[in-house]
Parts: C-alpha cells; structure tokens; sequence
C-alpha cells in the first residue's frame, strides 16, 4: 500500500497522518479505514450488518475500520486528530441513526460494537 492524504483534511494534518502511518501504522491505512467506515456507515441495505465494517488486507491486518480510526485519533497531534475526529463523528451520527444499542453485547466493547 502507498501513502494516501484523507480527504478533507488540511495539508499539516495530512502530514501528521503520514508520520504516524510510517513510524507506527502502514502507508494508507487511515484512509482506507475512513473509507470503509464511510461506505459501510452509509451502506445500501436498510439493516445495519456489523461485519461489513472490518476491512483486510496483507498491509492493513485485520480488524474493523472504525477500531483503527479510534486507534490513529489516539496517536495524532491534537490538531490534526481534531480535524479526523470530525470526520469520523459525522459517520458515526450516522450509525447511531441508522441503528440501536444491542441490549446483549458486552458492555466492555466500544459503541460501535454494540450496535445493531
């Protein structure tokens, strides 16, 4: 995978990101996780299916797009985690909407994870 800028994002953000993708992530991850969360957040069906939201690839790893966004918004500067997280939360309000809180999953699991 190569390095890939985020989309919306201002050129020092767009930079951090890279730092942080070269010293401790993969080249392109953090676009490709907010891509994925994007269309799964907006998908065509009507239900919500929670598997949708993982992505795999042989640079990426396996897991959920949402966890590795979570993952880079704790590894970022302030200002250009700030600029993600706003990115991220319009997804995520669309989630909520579109979903409702699982009363059975664990409550250890983060949000996202106990939506269905």
């Amino acid at each position: 995978m190569r390095y890939r800028d985020v989309p919306g994002l201002s050129g020092a953000a767009n930079a951090a990101v890279r730092v942080l993708e070269r010293e401790r992530l993969s080249p392109g991850v953090v676009s490709v996780a907010l891509s994925v969360w994007s269309v799964r957040v907006h998908g065509t069906e009507r239900r919500w299916r929670r598997w949708e939201a993982e992505f795999t690839c042989p640079c990426c790893g396996e897991g959920w797009a949402r966890d590795k966004l979570q993952e880079a918004l704790f590894m970022l500067p302030p200002r250009a985690a700030a600029e993600l997280r706003l990115q991220i939360e319009r997804l995520d309000l669309v989630l909520l909407e579109r979903t409702h809180q699982e009363p059975m999953t664990d409550p250890e699991l983060a949000w996202w994870h106990r939506r269905c």
